[in-house]
């Protein structure tokens, strides 16, 4: 089969490359990391256009999105809201001109009307409501990222403990988010992927860890991973404020898709995971 993804640079969209060339897919990315006949936001773009052209199936995870700082500082900007609406808008007009099944990837925030991003992931699906294709809502997705102007919160705290010795936090950390590794949200993908047409658009498709932990026990967490290779002076700095970012309490994960898939990773080994790929880039392979 042959599978495009759209941001495949990403967080998510690196190991979903990675994770679908091992079952042995022919995989395409476009990411405009790699240059900028990739930018989605260009029209028209025939190099993008022949990739969908010809692609089986469509994963379109391509967006302007960051962890909370990132959209703290920017999903009220011009730039932010701009980047994401031509993105969208060209890309929907390609699937639509070439009749392709995909997927959308859109967000829990996506009915947080106060919160732009929010809004654009709900514009996202309305348009892939119908072009009938399906709708994935993460809920905070966590693996390796490279850009971590964007970094989510574990890729933050792990970096900033190797860096300043400490991580501070945006909150006083008793918020709770459901917590997914980036490799079980690959088995979701495939899952959805593989069976599109037991699925219809309107199908609560929630991918997470149906489990919710608080900010500062996911620093605990972290900070245990560095008490493991002998760093335990580095400290958890609480903030202040209530979080800022996500404000709805609505929002509960839909276990629709729990007939279909489960995730495996508990937090801990998922955490440990991305510590221990990181540490190489500061400590090497020596702990």
């Amino acid at each position: 089969m042959n599978i495009v993804i759209l941001g495949s640079a990403g967080q998510i969209g690196a190991y979903l490359k990675d994770y679908l060339i091992e079952k042995g897919h022919e995989v395409t990315g476009v990411d405009i990391t790699d240059g900028i006949q990739n930018d989605l936001r260009v029209t028209p773009n025939t190099y993008v256009e022949s990739i969908i052209k010809k692609a089986d199936f469509v994963f379109f995870l391509a967006f302007d999105v960051g962890g909370s700082r990132y959209l703290k500082k920017y999903q009220h900007t011009f730039e932010f809201i701009n980047n994401n609406t031509r993105m969208m808008a060209n890309t929907f007009k390609l699937l639509k001109k070439y009749n392709k099944r995909f997927v959308f990837a859109s967000s829990q925030m996506s009915n947080m009307s106060y919160s732009p991003y929010g809004v654009m992931k709900r514009v996202g699906e309305l348009h892939t409501t119908a072009l009938k294709g399906l709708i994935v809502k993460f809920w905070n997705v966590y693996g390796i990222e490279k850009d971590m102007e964007k970094a989510h919160v574990i890729t933050d705290f792990i970096r900033k403990g190797f860096e300043e010795g400490e991580f501070e936090m945006m909150t006083d950390g008793t918020e709770e988010r459901q917590f997914l590794y980036a490799e079980d949200c690959c088995e979701a993908l495939e899952t959805v992927m593989e069976n599109f047409t037991d699925f219809k658009p309107e199908d609560p498709l929630h991918i997470t860890s149906f489990n919710s932990t608080s900010i500062k026990d996911v620093a605990a967490i972290i900070q245990g991973c560095f008490n493991r290779i002998g760093k335990d002076n580095v400290r958890i700095k609480p903030g202040l404020a209530k979080d800022s970012v996500q404000l709805d309490k609505r929002n509960e994960a839909d276990m629709f898709i729990s007939s279909w898939w489960l995730p495996k990773t508990n937090i801990d080994v998922g955490i440990s995971k991305v510590f221990d790929s990181m540490k190489k880039d500061y400590i090497g392979e020596s702990k």
